[in-house]
């Protein structure tokens, strides 16, 4: 069987390049061992967002009393919550299934690898059959870290779970501590913590959320603290005993928490193994310490063979869902002969704790970092009525930073800041200056206009 394009791997990359070629008259056929959708719908982004939703509805109703509306003794059922959580998977995974069949992708349910590379393309196995395609795009996408931290990995699938195991526990923990601040972790710490569990976060650099924005990463935190998750920051985790982490603190003192359950959450990196990468040669991404990270591409997503492309988590570059899907389209693109490059300027990252963080562009550490001066914008998110009338008890804030009068980063906290950061996406990927910015008419009463009045001051 002969195809103009394999993709190997269904996730956000593969499943939108797919559909872009498909659409485009390639012939293309779709390599994907588990679920469409990869570990986004089926594990990560759609499970977590759910589960995340519920919370929020929850808290809601807890404090309704706010808003005039009065509910008795408020309470969740992890059960239901759960049961949606798979409802909305499904439904979502069935959609994509239908966008493969009417884009005339051939999905293949197995494992594949690559065999070889000769004058005529690509051959790749998978199952008991045989495949040949002119080009092919990897995107085997990403899998959690569990770092050789003793007891860590022999406690992995009863008491230390990792995203995967977590969104499939069957009750709440009453005690619950996560090893990583990041997004992940952060989420989760929400998420139980909405539930009533005790929640605890050891992070071993000094601030929760890694890149982003130091100054909305301590108010985040701040407010988390006021609703009693306690977070434990500079911190080395040394060793998992039972249901105890031992960590050792900047001061280099050791130190104790105990959890019903322990989630590791301190990143992801690339599959590049068990492919047959090595069989057409493909040269891996380095780190500084010379160890690979992902598969190695330029600007079009062409790895160093040629007809071969790569695009999402695999690159080991921005681990996000939204960015492997415009990999995917770039790389379906250069293969149509399509003018495209991809550009990382402009992507946005998002938390969906409540409230909700989300960024894009330049941070100001980052913009220190490379010697660029800005000027920083802020405006409390109150100066929003629209935020106002929604959200009784929220804090906010909205931060903007322009560099010789053009918008260079936008860093929000408050909800529903995920929705409005789009806007603050195309004026940075469009080099938009200030004054455009403010020209623009924003819907009344919104959220969004946050950006303008933060810009007027």
């Amino acid at each position: 069987m002969s195809f103009d394009l394999a993709i190997i791997g269904g996730g956000p990359a593969g499943y939108v390049a797919a559909g872009r070629a498909g659409r485009a008259g390639l012939s293309v056929v779709l390599f994907e061992k588990n679920e469409l959708g990869g570990v986004c719908l089926n594990e990560g982004c759609i499970p977590t967002k759910t589960l995340l939703y519920s919370a929020k509805m929850y808290e809601h109703a807890c404090h309704s009393d706010k808003y005039g509306v009065m509910v008795q003794d408020a309470s969740l059922d992890l059960g239901v919550v759960f049961k949606r959580k798979e409802k909305v998977v499904k439904k979502l995974v069935g959609g994509v299934r239908v966008q493969m069949r009417n884009a005339s992708v051939e999905v293949v349910r197995e494992h594949a690898s690559l065999v070889s590379k000769g004058a005529d393309g690509f051959v790749l196995s998978a199952g008991s059959e045989t495949y040949s395609a002119s080009n092919v795009l990897v995107c085997t996408g990403s899998e959690a870290v569990v770092p050789p931290i003793p007891g860590l990995r022999e406690g992995l699938g009863s008491t230390v779970m990792t995203s995967r195991e977590i969104l499939l526990l069957p009750e709440k923990p009453q005690r619950l501590v996560v090893i990583g601040g990041g997004v992940i972790g952060m989420e989760f710490a929400s998420f139980f913590n909405s539930l009533g569990t005790e929640v605890t976060v050891v992070e071993m650099m000094p601030k929760i959320l890694g890149p982003m924005d130091g100054e909305i990463s301590s108010m985040l935190q701040a407010q988390y603290e006021k609703k009693g998750v306690r977070f434990h920051l500079g911190c080395r985790v040394t060793a998992v005993e039972g249901n105890e982490v031992v960590f050792q603190t900047a001061d280099g003192t050791e130190s104790r928490v105990a959890g019903d359950r322990i989630l590791v959450s301190v990143g992801r990196r690339a599959v590049v193994d068990g492919i047959g990468l090595e069989n057409v040669g493909v040269e891996l991404a380095l780190n500084a310490a010379g160890r690979p990270f992902g598969i190695k591409v330029d600007a079009q997503m062409r790895t160093s063979v040629p007809g071969m492309y790569a695009a999402g988590d695999v690159t080991g570059f921005s681990m996000l869902a939204h960015t492997a899907s415009r990999e995917g389209e770039v790389a379906v693109n250069t293969i149509l002969g399509r003018e495209d490059r991809m550009r990382y300027n402009a992507v946005p990252g998002v938390v969906y704790t409540n409230p909700e963080v989300a960024g894009v562009g330049l941070t100001e550490e980052e913009a220190a970092a490379k010697g660029i001066a800005v000027e920083v914008l802020r405006l409390p998110m109150a100066y929003s009525g629209r935020f106002v009338a929604e959200n009784e008890r929220g804090e906010g804030l909205c931060k903007i930073l322009v560099s010789e009068g053009v918008v260079v980063g936008v860093h929000m906290l408050g909800n529903p800041c995920s929705e409005v950061i789009s806007a603050a996406c195309v004026a940075i990927d469009k080099d938009l200056s200030v004054e455009a910015l403010k020209s623009v008419i924003f819907p009344h009463p919104s959220v969004s206009e946050i950006l303008k009045e933060t810009l007027f001051g």
